[in-house]
């Protein structure tokens, strides 16, 4: 052992000019790609797609394109068109060759530093373009500007040739088609409906600016095209199409500065959850900042105002921020001139001006709407009024249940099979559908670092109630005190007791139902579990296949009916589980629960639109919805068990 660490030392003690490694052009975005694009899994993989768009987008903001396209091509690759102004084909003063090639072949070049190329851009770092060419294993760029067709291809971030001009042209654009690397990433398979629904959001957020999708891999091409002439005003009526509103139109303000533009949207509807999202040149800032504190801060005091000023809320009453964001659908949508963005994920705008200018814009134009629509007003008011009210009562609720020991309690629901483990990070907490499937998994489990809670029944609809009465389920008392983290307002990550909060229950219409139900309530009182990857479902097999002494399970029909093409068929039993009961705890450990083995699903806030969509459609009051929902998507299930 000493002989081993006095060669590592002597080692170590060697440092000179021979260490410094100098990595030319490109060769840094191949060496730590995760440190330009994020990650080289599914998500860095997209991310590719969304730089080359956001050129385009700054040609749109810019005012010289309206039109962009993206195709998905047979053969995996991508092309972004659109009809700006073109990359510069001119040769460039100091780099010697032509400014398409600087932009390509260079980090941090491009007309967004300094200079008059953009006034407002949504690029953060300027290595889009340069990036997507470093990671794809070719690359081919057209270029069509001054009567000219320019055309240039790179291999791994390599032009193979000059940029040549191949023909003559009367429109200008550009034209970028990559194929990804499959040294780089871990997968190339770019998902339609992702991209289309990131899509649809750029549209909504650029009013008269088409873009549109095109997946030609199938045997039939699939793709949509997206054009919103209302911009954000269509954004809030779109995410509000399944709920009732208080009145028929957003509101929308919009004031526009030398420098900086603000647009806001917002319309009530008769739910319980506020749904905000904010953007700062096309960025989602997912973590809120200086824009986002300026309407909040605005909207609670035009509303307290308005109310005292015409007498229907007392001198002495007060609305909180809470109070008057129940039920409100939001978009703020703000372009500046130099973004800064701070955060955990650089998705903070910081620019501290902002807060004030969003404020401002709203007293201006909100407090008018107030004013020519006092109808309205009075609605608004009393239903903040009402929603003050439901949340005096689910803070008397809160308070009662903490007096008898629910939120805060150290004493753990009697039903809860704890683990020994008392560090988080190794802990796990399997949710499991009734007493006997819970008592199986007890046993079957592996003490140590996994808590069995079984739940008894179904648990409440959350869509449909308000705070205090969720507070009143057992169920619900149940997973609070487990978790140890609290809800909605109160919620405190640091205070969970698990790492991983497992959803397991039966592959049939019940399981689901309960899956369901767990999920809404998560992503309605504790949405930052989903956020930060804390919410997994488990995937028990349907099968046992049972060759003699040989036994294989199976996940999915596919997977079974390979298996038994494998075996030849010769006296194979198959038993399908209906219940996680019908499994003895050797086998739900083996299958379901050991890490080694096992097959979890992270639940995802990758679309949080869609997910509220389909929350709100599935769990909301609105049965006609539900139907067409159920309607349209029935095709998709297999194997329903009634």
């Amino acid at each position: 052992m000493e002989e081993v660490n006095e060669h590592i030392l002597a080692k170590s003690q060697k440092y000179d000019e021979g260490d410094i490694q100098v990595l030319e052009g490109l060769e840094p975005v191949r060496k730590r790609p995760g440190m330009y694009i994020g990650s080289t899994d599914a998500r860095g993989l997209h991310h590719l797609i969304t730089e080359i768009v956001d050129n385009s987008i700054d040609e749109a903001l810019a005012g010289y394109c309206d039109h962009i396209k993206v195709i998905i091509n047979r053969d995996g690759s991508c092309t972004v068109i659109d009809n700006g102004r073109g990359i510069p084909c001119g040769m460039h003063k100091t780099e010697g060759k032509s400014a398409v090639e600087v932009v390509l072949t260079k980090l941090h070049a491009g007309g967004k530093f300094g200079g008059e190329g953009y006034k407002i851009s949504g690029g953060l770092h300027g290595v889009g373009l340069s990036c997507v060419n470093a990671l794809s294993e070719w690359l081919e760029v057209v270029v069509e500007q001054s009567g000219k067709i320019h055309k240039q291809l790179y291999k791994r971030g390599i032009p193979q040739e000059p940029l040549k001009v191949i023909g003559d042209t009367a429109q200008t654009g550009t034209s970028v088609t990559f194929m990804p690397d499959i040294e780089i990433f871990e997968t190339l398979d770019f998902n339609y409906e992702e991209l289309k629904s990131r899509f649809r959001e750029i549209a909504f957020l650029n009013k008269g600016l088409t873009i549109s999708i095109e997946d030609r891999r199938g045997e039939e091409p699939v793709g949509e095209e997206f054009r919103f002439d209302g911009g954000i005003v269509e954004f809030v009526d779109y995410l509000n199409k399944n709920k009732e509103t208080l009145f028929p139109s957003p509101i929308y303000v919009n004031v526009v500065n030398k420098t900086n533009e603000v647009e806001v949207a917002f319309q009530f509807n008769n739910g319980y959850n506020e749904f905000i999202n904010s953007y700062a040149n096309n960025i989602n800032t997912e973590e809120g900042g200086t824009h986002l504190v300026g309407f909040k801060n605005a909207l609670t005091k035009i509303i307290n105002d308005y109310g005292k000023q015409n007498r229907i809320l007392k001198e002495s009453e007060k609305l909180s921020g809470e109070d008057v964001r129940e039920g409100i659908t939001a978009i703020i949508s703000v372009k500046l001139m130099d973004p800064q963005f701070e955060g955990q994920t650089k998705t903070k705008l910081g620019n501290s001006e902002m807060r004030k200018i969003v404020e401002d814009a709203m007293v201006e134009k909100f407090g008018e709407y107030l004013e020519e629509n006092p109808a309205v007003g009075k609605e608004i008011v009393l239903k903040c009024v009402t929603a003050k009210r439901a949340r005096d009562a689910a803070r008397n609720a809160r308070d009662l249940t903490r007096r008898k020991g629910v939120l805060e309690s150290t004493t753990l629901p009697g039903k809860l099979a704890d683990c020994t483990n008392k560090d988080r990070k190794g802990s796990e907490i399997y949710l499991v559908e009734g007493d006997s499937a819970g008592g199986t998994a007890k046993q079957g489990r592996d003490r140590r670092f996994q808590a069995v809670l079984p739940l008894r029944g179904k648990i409440i609809n959350v869509e449909k109630a308000t705070l205090h009465k969720v507070l009143e389920s057992q169920v619900i008392k149940d997973m609070i005190t487990a978790f140890g983290c609290g809800v909605s307002s109160e919620f405190n990550e640091e205070k969970l007791r698990y790492n991983k909060i497992i959803i397991m229950t039966d592959a049939d219409v019940d399981g689901s139902h309960i899956r369901i139900l767990l999920l809404t309530f998560f992503f309605r009182f504790m949405q930052p579990l989903i956020e930060n990857g804390h919410v997994f479902i488990a995937q028990p097999p349907l099968y046992k296949i049972a060759n003699g002494k040989q036994v294989y399970y199976a996940y999915s029909d596919e997977e079974l009916d390979q298996k038994l093409e494998e075996i030849g068929r010769p006296k194979v039993e198959i038993q399908r589980y209906k219940g996680l009961g019908e499994m003895n705890s050797d086998q739900l450990w083996e299958t379901t629960m050991n890490p080694e083995n096992r097959i979890l699903l992270r639940v995802t806030m990758e679309d949080a639109f869609a997910a509220d969509e389909t929350f709100s459609k599935l769990m909301g009051e609105d049965v006609e919805q539900r139907r067409q929902f159920i309607e349209e998507n029935a095709t998709l299930v297999k194997d329903l068990d009634v």
